[in-house]
Order: structure tokens, then sequence, then C-alpha cells
């Protein structure tokens, strides 16, 4: 039976995420503010008219799920965190909830295009002045939202931060606001065309665009979550600069390398060293630079062979 402390070599799998995170009560704030908006667009859109107005609605109301979507992905990553099932944390939730929010969006832009076309062939009559009223006071919401979740700190630890700390609940939920505004911006300029040129077309069209521009950042937040939820192995930079840490000035060679996110800005990695003078384990992992945050490494060591 062995009676040796273990302590030195355990460690848990927390990384900090039992913490609150600096976006959840940001969003929190947004989502009660971006519902409150939803009901006037959306009640605003119908009674005035406007296809432009209404989308807006109907997005934000999308906005609005994708939102509480989000901070309940806070919420339970941080009441999950120490448990133990969760092999390398909770970190990917937050990049789940960003995934589904990429889909939510995605779908409400299909709903977005499919109306615009419909009122292409089928016109209605607008009630311009109310309807500009309505539109100017979603995007000054829409705006100040926005500002609420580009404000909301991030860690920068060094050069490589920028590139790699990336918390897509959070860029989800950013996203999501943002194209709030843009549909907001897009009904105010089809709604002055409409009043003042008689332009009327322009607001199924300017669904249309807004769609279209929804679509694409859909797309991106889709492809940068399924990433770490597809464990997709880190930029190059941060791979070669563990490798360049292990191999500087010495005979060991990495022969085997993976580095893959298990959350915001934190990594996992295995490796396997060669060497004509191999050292423990710990030793190479006390050569990999904290920058990097790899908060939990495999290290395996072999022995050269000789010839």
């Amino acid at each position: 039976m062995h009676t040796h402390d273990q302590s030195a070599w355990e460690h848990d799998h927390v990384f900090d995420q039992d913490q609150e995170q600096a976006g959840e009560r940001r969003t929190l704030w947004v989502v009660l503010l971006t519902a409150v908006m939803m009901v006037v667009e959306i009640t605003a859109g119908v009674v005035y008219g406007s296809m432009a107005l209404l989308a807006d609605g109907l997005h934000m109301a999308s906005h609005t799920t994708a939102l509480g979507i989000a901070v309940f992905a806070y919420v339970i990553a941080r009441r999950l965190a120490a448990d133990r099932r969760f092999t390398f944390g909770v970190g990917k939730i937050n990049s789940l909830a960003g995934f589904a929010s990429a889909v939510l969006l995605l779908g409400f832009s299909v709903v977005m295009a499919t109306e615009s076309v419909g009122r292409l062939f089928d016109p209605r009559i607008i009630a311009f002045d109310q309807a500009l009223v309505v539109a100017a006071v979603g995007l000054l919401v829409n705006g100040f939202s926005a500002w609420i979740l580009v404000k909301t700190p991030h860690h920068h630890e060094g050069e490589h931060d920028h590139e790699h700390h990336h918390d897509h609940n959070l860029r989800g939920a950013y996203l999501h606001v943002l194209a709030d505004a843009l549909t907001s911006i897009l009904a105010i300029f089809a709604l002055l065309a409409g009043k003042l040129w008689g332009a009327n077309w322009l607001d199924p069209a300017m669904g249309l665009v807004g769609a279209a521009l929804v679509a694409h950042w859909s797309f991106g937040l889709i492809r940068q979550s399924s990433r770490v939820l597809l464990d997709w192995q880190a930029n190059d930079r941060i791979v070669n600069d563990i490798r360049h840490s292990i191999e500087e000035d010495s005979t060991d060679r990495v022969t085997d390398l993976h580095v893959w996110s298990i959350g915001n800005g934190i990594f996992s990695a295995q490796m396997s060293v060669v060497s004509d003078t191999p050292k423990q384990p710990s030793y190479y992992k006390g050569r990999v630079s904290p920058e990097h945050r790899v908060v939990h490494l495999t290290v395996e060591v072999a022995q050269c062979e000789s010839h």
C-alpha cells in the first residue's frame, strides 16, 4: 500500500471557471434591453406596416433567445466547474453556446430573407413617420447594448493574447447585437427612402441585404466555435513556440505534439520528446511559457536510440 504524498502532482480541472466571467453580468443587462425593444419593434412593425421594422423586431426576438442562451451557458459553466465528469473542465460550454447562437442567427436570416422576398411581390402601406421613430430608438438601444458588450474586459497577457483568447459565447452575443444594429440602420435608410422618394421597394430590399450580412457573420462564428468543439489544433504560432521552447539549445526533439483549446484562452497539450539525455517530464513542462496558458500538459519522454 502506497503512503506517499501525491498532492504535488495532482491538480483540479476548474481553471478559474467557477468564477463569474467578465461578460456574464453585461450580457444579462443586454438581454433585458433587447427583450423590451423586441416587443416594441414587432408591435410597431405590424401596426405601421414596415417589413424592415418587423424584420428587425423578429431578428431581435432571435437575439433575445440567443442572448438568453449565452447567460444560461455562463451560469451552468460556473456551477458545473468542479464537476469531474468534465474531463478538461467546462470551458467548451461557452463555445457550444456560441455555436448554438450562430445556428439560431443563421436560421433567422433565412426567415428574414423569405419574408422580404414576399414583401417585394406583395407591397404593404407603411406608416413612415411612426416606423422611423421606432427604428431610431431601436438603433440607440442596439448601439448602447453593443457598447456594453465591447467594453467587457479581456485578458491581455502577451502579444499572442488577442489572437487566441476568444470567448465564443460573448462573441456570439456581440454579433447578435451588432446584427440588430445593422438591421436598424438598414430599416431607417429604407424608411427614409420610401418617405422622401417613394422607393417603397427598398424596405424589403434592405431586409434581404441584412439577411445576407447576418448569414455571413453566422458562418464565421460557426467556423470558429466548431473548431474548439472538434479539438482543432491550435494555431501554428502557438504550436511552433511550444516546440521551439523544448528543442532550443539541446538535443531534445519533439516527435509528436498536439495542442488544442479547452476553453476561453486555455489549452491542453500532449507531446512526445526523444533525447540523448532525457530528463524528467517536469523539466519539459517548465520550459513551456505560461503565456500560452497550457493548463493541462502531458509529456512522454524516451531515450534516443544510438546507431
